[in-house]
């Protein structure tokens, strides 16, 4: 036996340094790459929240609108006691996301506001309103313009 087969006997089997810091290497820019996606994915999902209620909100006020040929006064938005149930504009099962009202043109036009309150919605403004035009103000915690609802890319 030589001194090459007398090194490679079972019990010194390991990895060299070098093969753990390429494995290490390229755990890391797999992460580097995965983290990022992962978490925008997590954002996609919460957003989601607030254009569901957003659209329920505007049915809701053009519901009231019939009703009562305002969407309410300078003061609030449909503030008949018939709108009771939904007009404070605080769903008790919305996680991620805070939504507000505001009134224009004497009663004849309305925003509804979704701002991000929790997680990885946080940065992020939604609004509807009685023409039903669905805009992105703060997209990602930059403020944007964007005359649709951003969820994917910062573009419509």
């Amino acid at each position: 036996m030589d001194g090459q087969q007398a090194d490679r006997s079972p019990g010194c089997a390991g990895f060299t340094l070098i093969e753990v810091m390429i494995v290490v290497a390229a755990i890391a820019i797999l992460a580097a790459v995965a983290l990022p996606s992962y978490t925008d994915y997590i954002r996609r999902g919460q957003v989601a929240e607030a254009f569901s209620f957003l659209s329920d909100y505007r049915a809701k006020m053009e519901q009231y609108y019939q009703d009562n040929r305002n969407y309410g006064t300078a003061a609030a938005c449909a503030p008949d006691a018939s709108a009771v149930d939904w007009n404070s504009f605080n769903p008790s099962n919305a996680e991620y996301f805070r939504f507000a009202c505001a009134t224009s043109d004497d009663g004849q036009g309305f925003t509804v506001t979704a701002t991000g309150s929790s997680a990885r919605a946080i940065g992020n403004v939604f609004t509807i309103n009685h023409r039903g035009d669905r805009k992105t103000t703060q997209y990602k915690g930059s403020s944007v313009t964007a005359a649709c609802w951003l969820s994917n890319g910062p573009t419509c």
